[in-house]
């Protein structure tokens, strides 16, 4: 009969009769994964920066437009006012001379 043995035991058995070629092996396999996993951190911090710095820009140019709008719109109001006040200084002064007359 044959004896069937766990995977563990296989596993063991593997180690015992490949030790150094496996610990090599895993060493290597390791390294790379390692080094496979930093270089992708990497790519996904850069492209994630390329993103964020175009987002900003995009948001400069937004609030850039906004303020343009809000000067015009601040110096069409100052204009009107001034008007008004150019408007009601004219009528004062001819309610004055007006008054001064009779």
């Amino acid at each position: 009969m044959t004896e069937k043995s766990s995977i563990l035991q296989e596993v063991g058995d593997a180690l015992r009769d490949n030790g150094i070629a496996a610990a090599i092996t895993v060493l290597i396999g390791g390294t790379i994964a390692l080094l496979a996993a930093v270089t992708r951190r990497a790519f996904t911090n850069d492209a994630m920066l390329a993103r964020l710095d175009r987002e900003l820009l995009a948001e400069r140019e937004r609030v850039d437009r906004q303020r343009a709008e809000d000067r015009k719109g601040d110096a069409d109001r100052l204009e009107r006012i001034e008007t008004d006040i150019r408007a009601m200084r004219d009528l004062m002064l001819i309610a004055f001379q007006r008054g001064r007359t009779d």
